[in-house]
């Protein structure tokens, strides 16, 4: 990145990447045990379950806040590390020109609309499988940055090459989509990736229309 980001973290990113580590080190093992995300009590309540979701007994295992709850949990480390990684590379240069507010009611709205998308999937033939992960962020803020940054290059891992953000969010988004209609890669939440960048450019656009309407008001001639 170019020397005019800031290389600082911001206040939002520190408290996610310190409250996604707390998390992660509480309910590490849960993910590894059969059966044990459901013996964890934070597991159990903090995962994002299928509304069809039931007990034995018949209780249902969702509820309403684990449309946030869920990105605060990470089935793996490499799950953590990554999702984590790209907040804090991506994260902090959004909320430094947001400011920290608009930036976490941003991420905030990114997390629950990756939910939705996901508590929608089952309706339309895809699997119903209890999720976890901050990817839903990850991929608003992504989309933001491509939005804000469009030239800015970025340093691809594999193939190792610089590529434009816009072209970057764009491609990732295609593939998201082709992996989530042709079933490729099982046990990813695919789409709710994609639900992540659609909310957050849905909260881009009215932001920018009130904006506009905002000036357009200001500059009004009541002559």
């Amino acid at each position: 990145m170019s020397n005019r980001f800031p290389p600082s973290i911001t206040p939002v990113v520190t408290f996610l990447l310190i409250s996604n580590g707390v998390l992660f080190y509480l309910t590490k093992d849960s993910f590894m045990i059969r059966g044990g995300i459901l013996e964890n009590p934070i597991t159990r309540l903090a995962t994002l379950w299928p509304l069809q979701a039931r007990l034995d007994n018949g209780e249902t295992l969702f509820r309403f806040w684990q449309v946030v709850s869920y990105g605060w949990l990470h089935g793996s480390f490499q799950h953590w590390a990554v999702n984590m990684f790209g907040v804090f590379m991506f994260g902090k240069v959004i909320e430094a020109v947001w400011g920290s507010w608009r930036f976490l009611v941003y991420y905030l709205v990114c997390v629950i609309g990756a939910a939705i998308t996901q508590l929608a999937v089952p309706f339309f033939g895809g699997i119903a499988a209890p999720t976890v992960g901050a990817s839903g962020g990850l991929f608003g803020l992504l989309l933001a940055f491509g939005v804000m940054f469009p030239n800015q290059k970025i340093l691809l891992l594999i193939p190792p090459i610089p590529l434009k953000a816009k072209y970057f969010v764009v491609g990732y988004g295609a593939l998201e989509l082709f992996l989530g209609i042709s079933g490729t890669r099982t046990g990813i939440a695919h789409f709710a990736h994609l639900g992540g960048m659609v909310f957050g450019l849905f909260f881009i656009w009215i932001w920018k229309a009130r904006n506009a309407a905002r000036r357009a008001e200001t500059n009004k001639d009541y002559r």
